[in-house]
């Protein structure tokens, strides 16, 4: 009975993870059941930022570059557990999505940034 539930809560987790991370704007790699969930950094200069200030956060967190990714495939690679608790996520969840807007991580066409003035595309938008 035990087992079951820890189970069905790690589908959960990994539901609820990689959902949100999705609505920020990421782009994540894997198995949509997956509790292993690649987040893409793609630059291999913003993986060392991104680790660093996850760590100040006492937030783990492997990154991987190359070589045993191609060049422009940096990841992070985040392992959920049935363990983890909402506040526990919540508080990755928030600490990523103000890494995402730092070091402009969220590469997905469809974000929504907790932060949209920083995405204002008016302000990019050419004078006649």
């Amino acid at each position: 009975m035990a087992g079951l539930q820890r189970v069905q809560q790690l589908a959960k987790n990994t539901r609820y993870f990689r959902q949100r991370l999705n609505e920020m704007g990421f782009i994540i790699y894997g198995n949509e059941e997956s509790p292993v969930i690649p987040l893409l950094l793609y630059m291999p200069g913003k993986v060392a930022a991104f680790a660093r200030h996850l760590l100040k956060r006492k937030i783990g967190v492997v990154v991987v570059g190359f070589p045993a990714t191609p060049l422009a495939e940096a990841r992070a690679r985040f392992c959920i557990s049935a363990a983890h608790t909402r506040e526990q996520l919540d508080t990755v969840l928030e600490a990523l999505d103000e890494m995402g807007d730092l070091l402009y991580l969220k590469y997905s066409r469809h974000r929504k940034s907790a932060r949209p003035e920083l995405y204002d595309e008016t302000s990019f938008e050419l004078e006649d």
